[in-house]
């Protein structure tokens, strides 16, 4: 079994990176414990720091990164072009912006889904489960 292959009965496993804890915890609340009625339970790995994430994301340890662009130190923006450009096999990539305008930057940062705060729970649990389903960025 390859160490992208999903363990039967076991939930996705989403990382949520913001040095904000509230962060973390408002997008845990805002997609919800499953993805689906009848679905496993998503495994949560919280991370306050981009060495955590690069971490994560080259051991194969998630299914999904959701980041925050207004992380100090290392926003989420840039981490996110950072991933792209250095781990083989990337996770597909959720950013959080707070401004509308910052959509451009989402952009450059390769991202393949990009919501904007204020988080409207519906919009963001329906952009992780579109990274989750789509064959085209599944690992």
């Amino acid at each position: 079994m390859s160490s992208s292959t999903p363990i039967a009965g076991s939930g996705p496993r989403i990382l949520v990176y913001s040095d904000d804890v509230d962060v973390r915890a408002e997008v845990r609340l805002a997609v919800g414990p499953r993805i689906g009625a009848g679905e496993p339970a998503i495994e949560w790995i919280e991370a306050a720091t981009a060495d955590a994430v690069l971490a994560v994301a080259q051991a194969d340890g998630a299914d999904v990164l959701v980041l925050d662009a207004e992380a100090d130190k290392v926003g989420g923006l840039g981490l996110a072009r950072q991933l792209k450009d250095e781990v083989f096999e990337c996770p597909p990539v959720l950013v959080l912006i707070a401004r509308q305008a910052d959509a451009w930057l989402a952009s450059w940062s390769t991202a393949e889904e990009v919501v904007s705060r204020p988080l409207d729970p519906m919009v963001l649990h329906d952009a992780v489960a579109r990274l989750l389903d789509d064959p085209a960025v599944a690992r």
